[in-house]
């Protein structure tokens, strides 16, 4: 039995590292040198080769070194029976959680809009649009659309500071002192009292472009985007509307349609469009290592570990 680390985009060599000073007991290797394709049982991978996964025919598990698993079942050939499970360590959630609040707290304290002034050289002193000096905290409502394990820590963080936060999810979700909320009157319902939306969903059928006009328009006119989740949630041509007319006063993307983001989209100049690019929160290697060798202790002991995706929920 032998594990198989295959990575185009994250450092082989640092999770190589790793994952060998965990003592896996078992042996690894590192593609492209696979050895005897039918000895690998499991394949812990970021944007694996197209069609690698395909040709292991004694693969059993499938580890993915990020969160999302759309650089697994991009690959039209991925196998289908064959179990993934994303990635849940304490170094990517708490990085997702940080972002969040440092993004929320920018909103709220007008930080952006005193950046512009900076660059105009404007003594900016009154506050202006949606987030100024005021309300204080406790007066700011914070919507969080998605409560799995990266949203239920960030809505808690942020009612830990002090706002008041409404989270909204496919299905009921509990946590103290947060609103949850779940199906389309929940959702309606979060929207029209969100100041900031945070949107940490993951990407489906039903999510698809679900960050458009007829469901950004149901925020308070002036309200805040934040949006880690995908960049398919948003539309594009809907969200520059939306911001030249007022409704929104500020987006912070950290994902896109096609990333990198290309040199000539309109997101790139647009002065109340802060881009990031795609780094709200990564797997940290010293954590990731940890929780790929309880996986896959898990797995040779026969149970199933954390963060199972689930093809018919696309999650």
């Amino acid at each position: 039995m032998t594990i198989l680390l295959a990575s185009t985009a994250d450092s082989a060599e640092s999770w190589s590292k790793g994952l060998r000073d965990c003592d896996l007991s078992m042996p690894l290797r590192v593609w492209p040198d696979t050895g005897p394709l039918e000895d690998i049982r499991y394949a812990i991978v970021a944007k694996p080769p197209a069609g690698l996964l395909a040709s292991l025919p004694n693969l059993e598990a499938i580890l993915s070194l990020w969160a999302g698993v759309d650089h697994i079942t991009s690959d039209p050939d991925w196998p289908k029976t064959v179990p993934i499970y994303r990635m849940i360590e304490p170094g990517l959630t708490g990085g997702m959680v940080e972002f969040v609040l440092s993004q929320v707290l920018n909103l709220h304290l007008n930080n952006y809009d005193m950046v512009d002034a900076q660059r105009r050289k404007e003594w900016l002193r009154e506050p202006r649009g949606a987030f100024g000096l005021e309300p204080m905290i406790p007066d700011r409502t914070i919507g969080v659309l998605g409560l799995g394990e990266m949203g239920l820590n960030t809505a808690e963080m942020l009612h830990r500071v002090g706002f008041n936060v409404l989270g909204w999810a496919r299905s009921q979700k509990t946590l103290a002192g947060v609103e949850c909320l779940t199906g389309q009157d929940g959702l309606d319902a979060l929207l029209s009292r969100s100041d900031i939306l945070v949107n940490l969903l993951p990407l489906t059928p039903e999510t698809d472009g679900l960050l458009g006009a007829r469901t950004l328009r149901k925020l308070p006119r002036g309200a805040g985007l934040i949006n880690t989740g995908r960049g398919q949630h948003v539309v594009d041509a809907d969200l520059i509307q939306l911001l030249d007319d007022g409704h929104l006063s500020r987006a912070v993307l950290d994902v896109f349609h096609v990333e990198p983001l290309p040199s000539d989209h309109p997101f790139w100049d647009h002065p109340k469009i802060t881009i990031y690019p795609h780094i709200a929160s990564v797997t940290r290697v010293k954590t990731g290592v940890v929780s790929l060798a309880r996986s896959i202790e898990k797995l040779r002991s026969g149970a199933a570990p954390d963060g199972y995706y689930d093809p018919d929920r696309g999650y």
